[in-house]
């Protein structure tokens, strides 16, 4: 590992414990920052609606840490807007967000949405299907961010376990199967600096509104790949933290779904080590149908949303 990274382990990695929540309060109040928690969602009724109570109990009412918490929904078919909506969230749909622009599936797509129509100098993101979920998740990621002006980016790590129905258990450390297997490579390789990341393509993490409007977003799973090592880029490896926030448990994907994943984020990756060409944006896997292997292909994400001070009604909010 290089001594850059071995330093910044050191230095910029944290517990939850090491920030108490009365310190946050201090400290969000002395620096009057503002913080919005964004939980983007798409067919999560069974678990958004804890989430959004949890945080709204934990850090709204008995302490006033978060100004708002916001569900983005995807296109839900199920009651996941509903329930948010019944657990104290504002939500606002996808596509009602910078109508002028069509919007496209993915979770890229709906995080760059959310950034007109939060308030927060922080923002929060926070996975929907996390269960058994805890509000360190948030109080973890957003205290570096109340307390040190020089981070400007802060990923949760945690441990994944990995839960196979039927099973009776829980496979300890064996969640992150992208992680391991696609994007840890890909920055032990080519972004080396990034490699003392635990989780980074975890959906919990954190970042100062000036920092991401200042971004592209790929509109799919990329997203967090690509926000990394563009941020590394902007800001520099010492910007960037993390903190240790236990255990994420969540619904996990087959193990197709995890390959179109996978493709996106080396996509993700491709674009940002030469800006090249991708020759066929697209995935083929395989599906045993009656007459054996069926062929199924997806097109794999190829486009990404411009930095949001680009949008011309971002900058007409920031005047207003």
């Amino acid at each position: 590992m290089l001594e850059e990274v071995e330093r910044w382990l050191r230095t910029r990695s944290w517990s939850v414990t090491d920030r108490p929540l009365h310190t946050l309060l201090a400290a969000k109040r002395a620096t009057g920052s503002s913080i919005s928690v964004v939980l983007p969602a798409l067919n999560e009724e069974e678990t958004v609606g804890d989430i959004v109570a949890a945080i709204r109990r934990d850090l709204v009412v008995r302490a006033p840490l978060v100004d708002e918490v916001v569900v983005v929904d995807s296109g839900s078919t199920d009651r996941t807007a509903e329930r948010a909506d019944a657990a104290g969230a504002r939500v606002v749909h996808r596509d009602v967000i910078l109508p002028r622009i069509p919007a496209v599936p993915g979770k890229g797509e709906v995080l760059w949405r959310s950034l007109l129509v939060t308030r927060g100098d922080v923002i929060c993101f926070v996975d929907a299907d996390l269960r058994e979920f805890s509000s360190d998740f948030v109080t973890g990621i957003v205290g570096p961010l109340l307390t040190d002006p020089d981070v400007h980016l802060v990923k949760a790590m945690y441990d994944r376990p990995l839960t196979v129905p039927g099973a009776g258990g829980a496979a300890a450390g064996q969640g992150g199967r992208v992680t391991e297997l696609m994007a840890r490579p890909l920055l032990n390789m080519h972004w080396p600096q990034l490699a003392g990341f635990v989780q980074p393509l975890g959906g919990e993490y954190a970042a100062r509104r000036s920092l991401l409007e200042q971004l592209p977003f790929p509109v799919g799973y990329g997203v967090e790949l690509g926000m990394l090592v563009d941020a590394l880029h902007l800001v520099g490896l010492d910007a960037l933290a993390q903190v240790d926030v236990g255990v994420r448990r969540h619904r996990h994907q087959d193990g197709q779904a995890l390959g179109r994943m996978a493709a996106a984020i080396y996509r993700t990756a491709q674009l940002r080590l030469a800006r090249g060409h991708l020759i066929r944006p697209a995935l083929t896997q395989f599906e045993r149908g009656e007459d054996g292997f069926e062929p199924r292909t997806y097109s794999v994400d190829t486009e990404e949303r411009p930095p949001m001070n680009e949008i011309a009604e971002y900058a007409t909010r920031k005047v207003a």
